[in-house]
């Protein structure tokens, strides 16, 4: 009988020690169904954190460039083009890494709307939009909104006037890469090019000054022409960008003595 008793304490602590270790193993798969998703949303959270400041640095990088590129062009002509302004910042980036990013609508997000130039100061105020975008379709996508923005002082060019550069020394004279002439003054119509921006429908009616045509440049103009493109007084071609090398003189400052058999130029060599 004492026998039989103990059988049955055994049992039933076997029993007891059984369903106490089937009830911590399900506890802990409990544990891990939760908390390993949780652990993995958590730093799935972390990397587009690090991704959403990488886009704002990036941005605000190729902001930076963009508007020292355009510091020097409005310069020449006091015209903000925030169409150039969106193209640069997205050629400083890179448009393969802004397709692959969490920028809602990649290249065609980004927007320089507001961004311009003061008549009064020069100073060129940027203003450049954009939303990201995180890949969540069960929580409706969240979006961010970001607005950036700052000031850059417009180039004003050489100190002094340009017609008195080079005064002091007649022995210095001035020449263009590949020039076949040379100019005592730096001023010259051929050296500073004035340049307009003109309405593409307009341009079958406008002659240079010699009374050419303008005819499409083969660097810079492709196919069809944009809505408005830039000429000069003195040259024969329209442009679709500011920045071709067609509309830039790079100029040297020589000693008259390195220019011996070059002509020099009939506006300002006489």
């Amino acid at each position: 009988m004492i026998m039989q008793k103990n059988k049955d304490k055994s049992l039933m602590k076997l029993k007891r020690a059984s369903a106490l270790g089937i009830t911590e193993k399900a506890s802990v798969t409990i544990e891990a169904a939760f908390g390993i998703p949780l652990f993995l949303f958590a730093s799935l959270c972390l990397i587009w954190l690090i991704e959403m400041q990488n886009i704002r640095i990036s941005v605000m990088n190729a902001a930076q460039n963009a508007a020292k590129s355009a510091a020097e062009n409005t310069a020449v002509l006091p015209v903000l083009n925030t169409g150039k302004l969106k193209s640069d910042i997205i050629s400083f980036i890179g448009s393969d890494r802004i397709e692959r990013s969490i920028l809602k609508g990649g290249t065609a997000g980004i927007s320089c709307a507001g961004s311009y130039i003061s008549p009064n100061t020069g100073e060129i105020h940027m203003k450049i939009s954009y939303e990201t975008e995180l890949p969540l379709p069960l929580f409706g996508s969240p979006t961010a909104k970001f607005k950036e923005g700052f000031r850059m002082s417009g180039w004003r060019g050489y100190g002094g006037r340009i017609g008195e550069l080079g005064k002091g020394d007649s022995d210095i004279v001035y020449m263009t890469d590949n020039a076949a002439v040379y100019h005592e003054d730096y001023g010259c119509s051929y050296l500073q090019l004035s340049i307009r921006y003109v309405p593409y429908s307009s341009l079958s009616g406008l002659r240079n000054e010699s009374g050419g045509r303008y005819h499409p440049c083969e660097k810079c103009v492709y196919g069809t022409a944009m809505a408005g493109v830039y000429i000069t007084e003195n040259g024969g071609k329209y442009h679709n960008s500011l920045g071709c090398s067609g509309l830039k003189r790079t100029i040297h400052a020589v000693h008259r003595s390195e220019v011996m058999g070059l002509g020099g130029c009939f506006r300002c060599s006489g």
